[in-house]
């Protein structure tokens, strides 16, 4: 899949520059050279950038499993996990990486997230019986990072605020109720590819609480203001950092852990991984800066844009969606074009609010991909990439269809 979808995008891009070529734009050539030439640096400065942090939580999540404190975690969850990946055991490390993965992800802690969902990766490829090969859980884990929920995102409303929004806050809910339908729809069709049951109790009851959860989180939310939010976020975030590490170290001094040690040689780890990340985002790095480049993603939007009004549907909304476009191959290109609407129609203008929503609501696939699947040397993502682009559309659906139901 990989392999296909890497060659699809230079073709497009090909196709791109030489009609821009015929208009007499000839300066899309140096672009194009000039996108490939920063691609390479740009892969290099991510994985140096993630050196330090992995070294860290790589470092600190050895010292937790050694302490047995990943595996109180792996509690949470493992009930629910086992039945949506019934090929890991009951009692491995992943289910307990797999939990503080997906909890950073729902607290918006990108920093600690990323790190602990590689770690989780690693764990799943230990049971991997071909190396190069994703497995379903490795796929279904995946797929629910690239559509998870982040219960809020603090840095869109610190974007609307900058941008002079009267109410920075106030498209929590949409981005909530739109990323949920990315996450709903992910699991739905990795279960339906991968013929899971999810008509059980424990499905179902965890379903069911997870929902409830979530709607007592926004009818307190509801009630504070939009700083109020962003201080308990921030709050709540860093306080569950410094309780996790605090927690690591300490339980694992109490139960004789040579607490240093291992935290050297999980750091260990994490460096060379930094580095086994280079080739893999260069690929994907070097492909999605051609397309951009090129003009290609500027066509597709011209294409939608005339479908739309061909059929007499409202085109609003495509004023937002080079965010949307975006997003799914580059989380810093999503955040450019999302602050150039908000600056060209206004904050709190319909296309604003989407982008913001957009913004808020979707993943980059395409960088997840590359890096959790490079991280453990797999090349055949098999429906991976599928899966995770329904999620995609899914969201940017229904952030739409929100978006006008709220605001329209």
């Amino acid at each position: 899949m990989l392999n296909r979808v890497w060659v699809v995008f230079f073709v497009c891009a090909l196709l791109a520059i030489l009609i821009q070529l015929s208009m007499g734009n000839i300066n899309v050539v140096s672009d194009a050279v000039a996108a490939l030439f920063n691609s390479a640096k740009l892969s290099a400065e991510i994985a140096l950038g993630l050196v330090g942090v992995l070294a860290l939580w790589m470092g600190l999540m050895r010292v937790g499993e050694k302490a047995g404190v990943v595996a109180v975690f792996a509690c949470i969850l493992e009930p629910l996990l086992s039945k949506l990946m019934p090929e890991v055991p009951r009692g491995h490390p992943a289910y307990g990486s797999i939990t503080m993965n997906l909890t950073a992800n729902v607290l918006g802690l990108d920093n600690a997230a990323t790190p602990l969902g590689l770690k989780a990766m690693a764990d799943l490829q230990s049971l991997n019986p071909n190396k190069t090969v994703a497995t379903n859980a490795q796929i279904l884990f995946l797929v629910l990072n690239t559509s998870s929920v982040t219960l809020v995102p603090v840095t869109v409303f610190l974007y609307r605020a900058q941008q002079g929004a009267a109410a920075p806050a106030d498209i929590f809910l949409p981005i909530l109720l739109a990323t949920s339908a990315s996450s709903i729809a992910g699991l739905l069709v990795v279960a339906l590819v991968q013929r899971l049951s999810l008509l059980n109790t424990v499905v179902l009851g965890y379903g069911a609480l997870i929902l409830a959860s979530l709607l007592g989180t926004v009818v307190y939310l509801s009630t504070l203001t939009a700083q109020a939010v962003g201080q308990i976020s921030t709050a709540l975030g860093n306080g569950v950092l410094l309780a996790l590490i605090f927690g690591f170290i300490l339980v694992a001094s109490w139960r004789k852990v040579a607490v240093y040690d291992e935290f050297i040689e999980g750091a260990k780890e994490g460096f060379a991984l930094s580095i086994k990340l280079i080739p893999y985002l260069l690929a994907m790095l070097m492909a999605i800066a051609l397309l951009r480049a090129s003009g290609a993603l500027d066509y597709l939007l011209h294409v939608i844009a005339s479908c739309v009004a061909w059929f007499g549907g409202d085109t609003r909304f495509v004023d937002a969606m080079p965010t949307a476009l975006m997003k799914p191959f580059s989380g810093s290109g999503a955040r450019a074009m999302m602050l150039e609407t908000m600056s060209h129609y206004g904050v709190d203008s319909f296309a604003g609010r989407l982008a913001a929503i957009f913004q808020g609501s979707t993943e980059t696939t395409f960088y997840v991909l590359a890096v959790y699947f490079g991280a453990v040397g797999i090349r055949n993502g098999r429906h991976a990439l599928a899966c995770g682009l329904t999620a995609d559309i899914a969201g940017i659906s229904a952030a739409i269809l929100v978006c006008y139901w709220f605001y329209g």
